[in-house]
């Protein structure tokens, strides 16, 4: 019996030395008393240790879009861009100064109808004719040029009437003033300065009337009753260098001819005395009439 317990003890024993290994390894803890050290047994489950927690990365987490480009500087968006503006049709120029013609003409007694041209039409664009062609085209909203273009010449004709005859070759620009008595007999040359016109006249009857211009305040023309002394068709002043066409002389030096400055400048010039006459057919058709000793009256 001694022995069967002493070997059932010793079971006993193993049993409970396995058994306390095993809490060990279960995870039991041991505390320190009056008795000496216990053993405590942990009734909470037990679990598999697994893979220890890992650690907040301080590294940014990848995503599938791609990595930010370098930033260059922004460039600033040029302006839209604007329409350019049609051009205007260069326009072919019909008439400027200079220009001589039967076309100046009918330009000349256009403007003279809407008030522009003030006096009779010559033919001839000079100054005075360039003034009045900016005038319309000032009236018309156009460039003051002075010259005629295509535009400037329809517009022109739709606000005037066709010339008629006497428009275009009018006796003179200015209404003759009452005759001197001593041009209604005989043949004369009937010169006046406050009209500023001449009268070719035969027997009282008016054959040619023409505008004239005379000589400045420093050398005016004489006044009184002449006579042509000679005529000079193809003349050229000596004194002032200048050309004297149609010449007639009638007093020491000063005579009636055409004027091609009168003609372009109207009466904004003067003569040197002489009796200017700015239509060359009319100066040409009383200078192929009159004959040397025929009267030339001067008078006021």
């Amino acid at each position: 019996m001694h022995r069967r317990g002493s070997a059932a003890w010793r079971g006993v024993a193993a049993s409970t030395a396995v058994l306390l290994s095993a809490g060990a390894l279960a995870g039991c803890q041991v505390e320190e008393g009056a008795g000496g050290p216990a053993v405590r047994v942990s009734k909470a489950p037990q679990q598999v240790p697994g893979n220890p927690p890992s650690r907040p990365s301080t590294a940014p987490a990848h995503t599938n879009a791609p990595p930010n480009p370098v930033q260059q500087p922004t460039q600033p968006k040029p302006p839209p861009r604007k329409p350019e503006a049609a051009q205007p049709v260069a326009q072919s120029v019909r008439m400027a100064p200079g220009a001589r013609g039967a076309h100046v003409r009918e330009l000349q007694a256009r403007l003279r109808q809407l008030g522009l041209f003030h006096r009779n039409p010559t033919g001839y664009y000079g100054p005075v004719t360039a003034a009045s062609v900016s005038a319309f085209q000032q009236q018309r909203g156009m460039a003051r040029t002075g010259k005629v273009t295509d535009a400037v010449l329809s517009a022109l004709r739709a606000r005037t009437h066709q010339p008629t005859r006497t428009e275009l070759y009018p006796p003179t620009s200015r209404p003759l003033a009452k005759p001197d008595p001593r041009c209604l007999t005989g043949r004369a040359l009937c010169i006046s300065k406050t009209s500023r016109t001449a009268a070719w006249m035969v027997d009282g009857k008016v054959r040619t009337a023409m505008d004239v211009r005379f000589g400045s305040a420093y050398t005016p023309t004489r006044e009184g009753q002449f006579k042509v002394d000679f005529k000079s068709r193809h003349h050229h002043s000596t004194l002032y260098d200048s050309p004297m066409p149609y010449a007639m002389f009638f007093s020491r030096g000063q005579a009636v001819h055409y004027s091609a400055d009168f003609a372009a400048r109207g009466y904004a010039g003067a003569s040197h005395g002489c009796v200017n006459v700015r239509d060359k057919k009319k100066i040409a058709k009383v200078f192929a009439e009159i004959h040397p000793g025929d009267k030339v009256i001067v008078y006021k």
